[in-house]
């Protein structure tokens, strides 16, 4: 096991977005884009519904995609044995979650995992935390959000809870 990935920020805390076999390349682009503007790290799990050099991905991750790195993983227990997340540092997000997300945890190393766009998580992820599993609420008039939209409610969600110092300009 290795908890200690090399991260890609110097910040004091980790975040993680894990994307369980995405299918959407514009949605992964813009996860990616993201993650870089919050120092968080993107792990995508095969099997993926596009390319990664494909010209979508990068024109949704605009000119920052060269500088996202996501690491790509073969499956999802490979990603679970390289980094080793501690129960309580998994948040997994489907709309059928049991906590709305405004009751998450935050520690200062986490990871926040969701599904593709069409099947969502798989049973087996969804049972193995499903003490740590959560749901945006939304109104009755949609059935869910947008992946790449729920991924960036729920990162800064997760940084505004963890109250840490980002370090950024806005900060100042």
């Amino acid at each position: 096991m290795n908890r200690n990935l090399p991260h890609t920020n110097n910040l004091p805390f980790e975040r993680h977005v894990v994307l369980v076999a995405p299918q959407i390349h514009w949605n992964t682009g813009n996860i990616g884009r993201t993650c870089l503007a919050t120092g968080a790290d993107l792990h995508l799990i095969r099997p993926l519904g596009f390319s990664l050099d494909s010209r979508e991905v990068k024109r949704a991750g605009l000119d920052y995609w060269e500088n996202v790195k996501p690491v790509v993983w073969d499956n999802f227990n490979d990603f679970l044995e390289n980094t080793a997340p501690q129960h309580d540092e998994v948040a997994v997000f489907s709309k059928r979650g049991s906590k709305s997300f405004w009751s998450m945890i935050c520690p200062r190393r986490q990871f926040l995992i969701f599904g593709s766009e069409t099947r969502g998580l798989p049973d087996s992820i969804l049972c193995k935390f499903s003490d740590a599993t959560y749901h945006i609420p939304i109104t009755s008039e949609i059935r869910s959000l947008n992946l790449s939209t729920a991924a960036g409610i729920a990162l800064y969600e997760s940084l505004r809870t963890a109250k840490p110092f980002h370090g950024w300009p806005q900060d100042r």
